[in-house]
């Protein structure tokens, strides 16, 4: 387990609020990381991609940083238009 894993799990036992909300945040913040790194990997700017879906580059940013409440469908939509495709799992 690394050390930041340890803080965590540390911290989530001893702050119930810290833990109610990290793994909520979390996950919108993964799935942030994760648009922002098939945008880089396809090579294109934000610029590039709010013009792709005919947007700002302000909404870009705030679905790359802030992924919360992000609707399926506009998930689909920038994936597709940064050449993937989008797939979900239940795990």
């Amino acid at each position: 387990m690394s050390d930041l894993q340890k803080y965590i799990k540390d911290r989530k036992s001893r702050d119930p609020e810290f833990a109610k909300d990290f793994d909520s945040g979390y996950e919108q913040f993964k799935i942030g990381v994760m648009l922002k790194q098939a945008r880089l990997d396809a090579g294109i700017t934000q610029e590039e991609l709010a013009a792709r879906l005919n947007t700002k580059k302000t909404a870009i940013s705030r679905i790359e940083n802030h992924a919360e409440d992000i609707k399926l469908s506009t998930l689909e939509k920038f994936v597709r238009a940064v050449g993937k495709r989008l797939t979900l799992q239940i795990a």
